[in-house]
């Protein structure tokens, strides 16, 4: 018998059956953090692309929460000021891929298979993420958070990404409004693609804690956004990575602060 999308909901909120290590991504070549379960072959790997002028400090709890989940993440700490590059930083997200697809991680008893790659992203790192997918054939699978539009534009380069995705956006988003930004690069995707609009989430309610950048980005951490983020990723990057068919029904699902959305009106 099937599991019911709310006991995959609740077994998804709690960490997995992983112990997680925390590593560098300067050692090779790449300033940032890595995050893998303790040891494994062949495991799927995410790159995670971070807002604009945020730190990938901001996110670490989705990052262990998805290698708990048995998935390596990456995140490089690049194209952190105000006039940062997206193209420079989508190809710094696939460096990130190529790093963990590469190398042998760990005391060289974790390693990645190039068969089970994908992206991710919160804001400008969101757009990044498309970018990067649009011009990489190994990309699996692609998750945006609040995705911000960049230039080139996230919004065209979504028509060449033929992999499933996933687009969570905050409807009190006045940064970058889920009407658009999200909404029209989920609209446009080339694959399979899934909307969903947190009410009373605003453009900062996926990062973690607090920073300076509050003075400049409206928006405060939201506790019920970064659960649902990490549920829904971790769903999302299961099933389209790993292979854990188990966990589609939840994906299929509304979710409670999570509904999916139709955007087929907006495709011309």
């Amino acid at each position: 018998m099937a599991v019911k999308p709310k006991h995959l909901y609740d077994e998804l909120t709690r960490r997995g059956p992983h112990q997680v290590l925390r590593g560098d991504l300067a050692l090779i070549g790449l300033p940032g953090l890595v995050f893998t379960p303790r040891s494994g072959l062949g495991l799927p790997a995410v790159a995670f692309g971070h807002g604009w002028l945020q730190p990938v400090d901001r996110y670490l709890n989705l990052f262990r929460h998805l290698a708990s989940w048995g998935l390596v993440v990456a995140a490089p700490a690049t194209q952190r000021g105000p006039l940062a590059s997206s193209r420079l930083f989508a190809a710094d997200l696939v460096s990130a891929l190529d790093v963990c697809a590469g190398v042998r991680l760990g005391s060289g008893d974790i390693s990645v298979s190039p068969e089970k790659l994908g992206l991710a992203g919160h804001s400008t790192g969101g757009g990044a993420a498309v970018l990067a997918a649009a011009d990489d054939a190994r990309v699996r699978a692609v998750a945006t958070l609040a995705a911000s539009q960049t230039k080139p534009f996230a919004t065209d380069a979504a028509a060449r990404c033929a992999m499933p995705s996933l687009h969570l956006a905050g409807a009190a988003d006045v940064v970058a409004p889920s009407v658009g930004h999200s909404r029209l690069i989920a609209a446009n995707w080339g694959g399979p693609a899934q909307f969903r609009v947190l009410p009373k989430v605003d453009h900062m309610g996926f990062a973690e804690g607090r920073h300076w950048s509050g003075l400049l980005i409206p928006g405060s951490s939201h506790h019920g956004a970064l659960r649902i983020a990490r549920v829904l990723l971790t769903a999302f990057f299961l099933v389209h990575l790993a292979g854990e068919d188990r966990f589609r029904p939840l994906l299929e699902a509304d979710v409670k602060g999570a509904p999916i959305e139709d955007t087929s009106a907006l495709v011309a």
